[in-house]
C-alpha cells in the first residue's frame, strides 16, 4: 500500500492546531530533568538526598527514554497510539504535580519515573506522527519541534529558580511544570484521534533490529548525544576548575542551549531543500569538531564561542538524525518506529560518555581527555554519516511486509 497523501493526512483549516501541538510537545520533554539541577540544595537539605540520589531524577528517566523506545512500537500495537499519547501525557503530567506532595527523596525520585516513561512513549512515537500529519514540510517541522525540545530544557532550567521564590520552594516550583504538560494533553484529546494516526504492526521492531541500517543510526544518534549529555554533565565543571564562578560557568550551558535550539531549528529548514542529508549532517560534525578542539586545546581563548559552536553542531545534528531516520521509510508508522529505535539506542550510548569523562577526568586531572574524546566520537560518526545515500535507503531498509497499521491511513474526518 501506498503512503498517505498529504490530503489524507493533514486537516483543511486546522494546520496550527497541529503546529501548536507539536509545539507544546516538544517543549515538555526536557523541564522535568533540567528543572531541579537548580534546585539541587534545597532538594538535598529537605530530603536528605546526596548527589548520588539527585543524579537518579536525570538517570532514571534517560534509562527510561532509551530501553522503553524499543517497547514503544509494541505498545503502540496493542493500545493505539493516541490513547498511548494521551496516557503519556498525564503520566507527564501527574509525575510534575505530585512533586508538590513528595513527602521524601525516593518519591521525589518515583515522580521522575513517572514523567520518565511518559516522555518515553512520547519521544518514541511522535515522529512518526509528525511525518504522517506533515508529509511535505516534515524536515521544517521536525526542526521545530527539536527546537522546542532543548528549548524547553533550557527555560525549565531557567525558571523554576524564579518559581522557587526567595523561600526555595522548590515542590510548589517543579509541580508548576505540570501546567504546559496538562495543556499539551487537552490539545492533544482535541487535535488527534484513533484513525488520525497510523499504528505499527507488532512485529515491526523485529524487523527493523535485524537491519544493519538501523544499527548504523542508533550509533551515529548515541555518538551525537553523548556529546550534548557530556556538555551538560561537565561544562560548568569543567570551567570552574579554570577558576570561574558557579554563575558564569552556568551561563555557558544556556549560551550552547540557545544555540541549540536556534540551529535546530534554522538547519533542517537548509537541508529541506534536498533529499541528501550528508552535507547538513557532516556541517553539525564540523561544528562539534571545532567546539570541542577549543574546549581540549584553547579553552580560555573564547569559551562563550565554544559553548555556541557546540551548540550548534548538536542541536543541528540531533534535529537531522530524526529527520534523516525518518526519511529511510514511507510509510509513518514504519518510519516513526524506525526513529524510536534510533533514539532508544541511541540514548543508552549517549548515558556513557558522561561516564568515561568522569573516569578521564580521574585520570588526568582534567576533562580536556574526554573532549578529546568527543573528537574521535565526531570522526567515527562521519565515517557513518558518509553511508547515508538516499538512493539506497529502499536497498537498506526493505520493509517488503506491508503492516496492519498501514490499512488505516488517516483521513481529514478522523482527526478532531
Amino acid at each position: 500500500m501506498q503512503p498517505s497523501s498529504s490530503a489524507q493526512t493533514t486537516v483543511p483549516g486546522r494546520p496550527w492546531a497541529l503546529l501548536a501541538l507539536v509545539v507544546l510537545i516538544g517543549f515538555n520533554l526536557r523541564p522535568f530533568l533540567t528543572g531541579p539541577g537548580p534546585l539541587l540544595a534545597g532538594i538535598g537539605a529537605d530530603t536528605g538526598m546526596g548527589y548520588a540520589g539527585v543524579a537518579l531524577l536525570t538517570l532514571l528517566p534517560m534509562l527510561l527514554m532509551g530501553g522503553g523506545a524499543f517497547l514503544v512500537p509494541g505498545i503502540q500495537a496493542a493500545a493505539g497510539t493516541r490513547r498511548g499519547m494521551l496516557a503519556a501525557l498525564l503520566l507527564l503530567t501527574l509525575g510534575s504535580l505530585l512533586r508538590l506532595v513528595v513527602p521524601d527523596g525516593l518519591t521525589l525520585v518515583l515522580t521522575a519515573v513517572l514523567c520518565g516513561a511518559g516522555a518515553a512513549f512520547i519521544q518514541a512515537a511522535f515522529p512518526g506522527i509528525i511525518k504522517q500529519h506533515f508529509p511535505h514540510a516534515m524536515a521544517r517541522v521536525m526542526g521545530l519541534y527539536s527546537a522546542m525540545l532543548m528549548g524547553g530544557g533550557a527555560l525549565g532550567a531557567q525558571l523554576t529558580p524564579l518559581l522557587a521564590g526567595g523561600d526555595g520552594n522548590w515542590r510548589g516550583a517543579l509541580a508548576w511544570l505540570a501546567l504546559p504538560a496538562a495543556i499539551a494533553l487537552a490539545v492533544a484529546w482535541r487535535t488527534l484521534s484513533d484513525g488520525a494516526v497510523s499504528t505499527p504492526d507488532r512485529s515491526l521492531s523485529g524487523a527493523l533490529l535485524r537491519r544493519p541500517r538501523t544499527w548504523l543510526l542508533m550509533v551515529a544518534f548515541g555518538l551525537v548525544n553523548g556529546g550534548y549529555s557530556s556538555m551538560v554533565a561537565w561544562l560548568a565543571p569543567y570551567y570552574q576548575a579554570h577558576g570561574w564562578s558557579g554563575a558564569a560557568s552556568g551561563s555557558l550551558v544556556a549560551i550552547m542551549a540557545v544555540f541549540q535550539a536556534a540551529a535546530a531549528l534554522g538547519l533542517p529548514m537548509l537541508a529541506a531543500r534536498g533529499r541528501d542529508r550528508r552535507p547538513w549532517l557532516i556541517l553539525t560534525l564540523v561544528l562539534q569538531a571545532v567546539g570541542f578542539a577549543g574546549l581540549a586545546f584553547l579553552p580560555l581563548v573564547s569559551p562563550v564561542a565554544w559553548a555556541a559552536i557546540c551548540g550548534a553542531g548538536l542541536g543541528g545534528g540531533f534535529a537531522l538524525a530524526l529527520i534523516t531516520a525518518l526519511d529511510h521509510l514511507p510509510r509513518p508508522e514504519q518510519a516513526g518506529a524506525l526513529a524510536a529505535l534510533m533514539q532508544g539506542g541511541g540514548f543508552l550510548i549517549a548515558a556513557l560518555p558522561p561516564l568515561a569523562l568522569a573516569l578521564l577526568q580521574e585520570r588526568t586531572g582534567s576533562f580536556a581527555a574526554g573532549w578529546v574524546l568527543h573528537l574521535v566520537c565526531v570522526a567515527v560518526t562521519f565515517v557513518l554519516y558518509l553511508r547515508l545515500n538516499p538512493a539506497r535507503y529502499a536497498g537498506a531498509l526493505d520493509m517488503t511486509e506491508p503492516t496492519r497499521g498501514a490499512d488505516r491511513p488517516a483521513s481529514a474526518e478522523n482527526i478532531g
